[in-house]
């Protein structure tokens, strides 16, 4: 059975920063034909269209403070009326809490509809502290190079235009650490309530970008078989 021909499958993504979650989310939501939904640009469509839920959202951003759940879990449910999807979603950066799984998981049974799978991406702190740590930006093109995986062919230069390379404060060692520190605290109780649910799938993110998508792609047939 083909994946395009599966009704309403709803797939939720984690991983840490570094685990390879955004190319891996964009890859599976065009082989599985599914809409990829990232919390990230629903926030900025709605700040950027000032629409009722985003001018709410803007208040608590405005003041520093987190944006409530009941706000973050309405721009999601209004995505996901659209019409690309009606057989269902890859969701990205939600939920992020127990409480925004819980809201969730009512919206979806009202139309007798569940969260199918979530895999889990894992990559040991030492490997995502070696690919966040090793990125370096051109400040002019914006060009990424890393130090391991794609290095530019002078050490510190662009290849494109030979202007120096900067390392971003986001790339910085105690930042990174600090990062994987705050992203492991935040979502150990949403992969214990998945893992509960008995719908949480661990994915070996260290391997190669193709192993991880054919692990991935098995894991989720799988589950929706």
């Amino acid at each position: 059975m083909g994946f395009e021909s599966i009704m309403a499958i709803y797939i939720v993504l984690l991983g840490p920063p570094g685990a390879g979650k955004g190319t891996q989310a964009k890859i599976i939501s065009e082989k599985m034909f599914l809409p990829h939904i990232s919390s990230g640009e629903i926030f900025r469509e709605n700040l950027s269209k000032k629409t009722e839920l985003g001018n709410l959202a803007r208040k608590y951003i405005n003041r520093g403070e987190l944006v409530p759940d009941d706000i973050t879990t309405g721009m999601i449910k209004k995505r996901l009326s659209r019409d690309d999807c009606r057989n269902g979603a890859l969701l990205d950066g939600f939920p992020r809490t127990v409480s925004q799984a819980n809201s969730f998981d009512e919206f979806l049974a009202i139309d007798h509809k569940k969260v199918n799978v979530v895999p889990y991406i894992k990559v040991s702190d030492e490997i995502l502290i070696e690919r966040l740590t090793g990125r370096w930006t051109c400040p002019v093109c914006g060009h990424v190079y890393h130090e391991k995986f794609n290095p530019p062919q002078k050490p510190g230069i662009c290849d494109f235009d030979g202007s120096d390379l900067y390392q971003r404060d986001d790339d910085k060692l105690e930042t990174v650490q600090n990062r994987i520190r705050v992203y492991i605290n935040q979502t150990q109780p949403l992969i214990d309530y998945y893992r509960n649910k008995g719908v949480l799938v661990e994915i070996n993110g260290e391997n190669n970008i193709q192993m991880v998508t054919e692990e991935l792609l098995t894991a989720i047939q799988e589950r929706i078989a």
